[in-house]
């Protein structure tokens, strides 16, 4: 199952151009964090725009400006209501095309169309498109309910930009999942009539790999979590202390690992050869990359135990 490299590589879309835009600008924020200090000019602007909980300075070091921008951190919540909401609604909506027959309502195939475009009859399978559909559905629905019931938020904030792109990213994931399936007119394309016919061995690693990720995901919150806790499982601090277990073992922000690791399992999902989406995996990359350094020098500075061998995002590398 593979696209000629031609036609995929050369149609810059614009959802490629803005997958494209958003991980050049992550890149350039880690290529100028890696730059040795004093390199160039610090820009406090700049700075807090990167910076979010544990990682931002204290209130009365940023200026009023900066601290006028703060959304408490707590708010990830709303990330993930927006994206079960939505990403439900294209799911259903995908859901009654593939079985049911019924066209993509008139709106919303205009705007893949406008985005996308869309595919028709294109090679991409239905089942990939529709499998990374419910894999991002799922994510976002354990993600609400870590936010819930298991993460110990504290007085930790976040940029109002940050805030309001994590409310449009979702929205732009599903958008992207959706502009991949293959369209006849406004119903979904169907090679052969009958989706579990379409059934390939990329999308069983696929599923294992999303399934693992999101298990090792969800284990480094609940360590986390339990730093804040006593042995009865009674919230007493919210401070932060050294994590041991797990993935934590060989890096400081594993769960930014097991992201990068949910995204490339869908990118195996769709068949390894759907440039658009290496394009989300790539921005997740340096975006988690980002934000695993920062993190990562947050700990070194704050512990002068912190363990030597542990890397910042990816084992044995970095």
């Amino acid at each position: 199952m593979a696209v000629g490299a031609g036609p995929e590589l050369g149609a810059l879309s614009p959802l490629r151009a803005v997958w494209l835009a958003v991980a050049a600008a992550f890149l350039l924020s880690l290529a100028l964090q890696l730059l040795p200090p004093g390199s160039l000019p610090s820009s406090v602007l700049f700075q807090d725009l990167i910076r979010y909980g544990k990682t931002k300075p204290e209130a009365s070091l940023r200026p009023a400006v900066c601290r006028g921008c703060d959304v408490p951190k707590r708010y990830f919540s709303h990330f993930y209501v927006i994206s079960v909401l939505w990403n439900g609604f294209l799911l259903w909506c995908l859901t009654q095309s593939l079985f049911l027959g019924a066209p993509f309502p008139s709106w919303l195939y205009t705007l893949l169309r406008i985005l996308g475009p869309v595919q028709f009859q294109g090679d991409e399978l239905a089942l990939s498109a529709f499998l990374v559909l419910v894999f991002v559905w799922l994510h976002s629905l354990r993600r609400l309910f870590e936010c819930i019931y298991v993460s110990i938020f504290s007085n930790a904030v976040i940029h109002i930009v940050q805030y309001c792109f994590g409310l449009v990213y979702y929205i732009l994931v599903g958008i992207t999942v959706l502009s991949q399936v293959p369209m006849d007119g406004r119903h979904v394309y169907v090679r052969g009539k009958n989706l579990f016919m379409q059934a390939r061995w990329f999308h069983i690693l696929g599923m294992m790999m999303f399934i693992w990720s999101s298990a090792h995901q969800y284990k480094c919150h609940v360590i986390l979590s339990n730093l804040r806790k006593n042995k009865a499982g009674v919230v007493i601090h919210c401070k932060h202390q050294i994590p041991f277990g797990d993935w934590f073992e060989y890096v400081s922000s594993p769960n930014y690992l097991a992201e990068l690791m949910i995204y490339i399992s869908m990118a195996v999902t769709f068949g390894f050869h759907n440039f658009t989406w290496w394009l989300v995996v790539i921005y997740v990359f340096f975006c988690q990359a980002l934000a695993a350094l920062l993190s990562h020098r947050f700990y070194k500075s704050k512990f002068v135990s912190y363990p030597k061998h542990r890397k910042a995002f990816l084992p044995f590398l970095f």
